[in-house]
């Protein structure tokens, strides 16, 4: 209690007092690197005697010498002083995380209507600098609050795209893509354009992602809603990445990113076409919490999240996908 009672009475800045003035062997020097007073100084100087229980500091012929005491508690107190400077400078989180040689897990929720290669591509890119390190990705569901995981630590970053972000997390724009249409080879909108109106899109049947939390329309609807209008959704699927082989096999309309479809026109009997709506470009963003701000290695991911979003962007001519088995003509 009574080692309690003597720490809590105690702050840096007499123990940046003590260390000065037993390392300078002089109050009046002391005083004057401490931008202080003398009578300051030595105020303190009486108030670490009282704690410590010995003089520190002694007349010594025309001079001041430090006790025994005093030089033995030297070294602890700078040790103390270094500490805190790294403390309180931040400086730790920036030297912490080395990728070459870190062991950590970096965890990702992240919906699959990016670009078809972003995800592959941030993984491949992760392994090659941080080799030790693990990737979970989560998939953004109306089943996952992915705010909460964020505010409780279980997750590093969420990457997707909101009309309205959430405000209470930091957010790093991606890029942006256009929104167009995605239909089968045959489809009316690419045997007769000009019938391609917007009454004729509404009508249509539309493909949709499952929304992204309980309740939530998608962009694509809370856009058209905002504008009066609605269209008929009749398929909704959390796994986006089959919609481009239903497309071409049906008579649904994809409404998503330029970048997404253009992976797939290739691959698959579908075709881009405009969207009828104006619709503003989809962005997307990376999104992250105070909890995980300032960590090292959460800084390092969201830069490394950052490249390879524009890397796609700059190189829209990705690497091939690997050939499908080919679709059977849609009856």
């Amino acid at each position: 209690m009574v080692q309690r009672a003597v720490f809590d009475k105690t702050d840096l800045y007499l123990v940046r007092v003590f260390h000065t003035v037993v390392s300078e062997r002089s109050v009046s020097r002391a005083a004057l690197l401490l931008s202080s007073t003398q009578p300051q100084i030595s105020a303190q100087l009486k108030r670490l005697r009282a704690l410590i229980g010995d003089p520190l500091l002694v007349r010594s012929g025309t001079g001041m010498a430090p006790t025994e005491v005093a030089l033995q508690l030297l070294g602890p107190a700078d040790t103390l002083l270094r500490s805190a400077e790294t403390l309180f400078s931040g400086k730790v989180a920036a030297r912490a995380f080395v990728p070459a040689t870190a062991e950590t897990e970096f965890r990702i929720a992240a919906s699959d209507y990016l670009d078809p290669f972003f995800l592959p591509s941030l993984i491949v890119r992760i392994k090659q600098e941080a080799p030790r390190s693990k990737v979970t990705i989560h998939a953004l569901s109306a089943d996952y609050d992915y705010r909460a995981a964020l505010a409780r630590g279980e997750l590093d970053l969420v990457i997707g795209n909101w009309l309205e972000p959430p405000e209470e997390l930091h957010l790093g724009r991606l890029f942006s893509d256009d929104v167009v249409c995605l239909v089968a080879a045959d489809h009316a909108a690419v045997r007769n354009p000009r019938s391609w109106t917007l009454d004729r899109y509404l009508a249509s049947e539309h493909l949709a992602p499952t929304a992204m939390s309980a309740g939530a329309r998608g962009v694509i609807d809370e856009h058209l809603g905002r504008m009066g209008l609605q269209r008929q959704v009749a398929v909704r699927s959390p796994h986006f990445s089959l919609a481009p082989m239903l497309v071409a096999q049906s008579q649904l309309v994809l409404t998503t990113g330029r970048l997404f479809c253009s992976r797939y026109v290739d691959q698959f009997p579908v075709r881009i076409v405009p969207c009828p709506v104006p619709v503003p470009s989809l962005t997307y963003y990376q999104l992250w919490h105070d909890v995980a701000h300032n960590a090292a290695s959460v800084r390092w991911l969201r830069e490394t999240v950052r490249d390879v979003a524009r890397n796609l962007m700059t190189r829209p001519t990705a690497p091939t996908m690997p050939p499908r088995p080919r679709l059977a003509a849609a009856a």
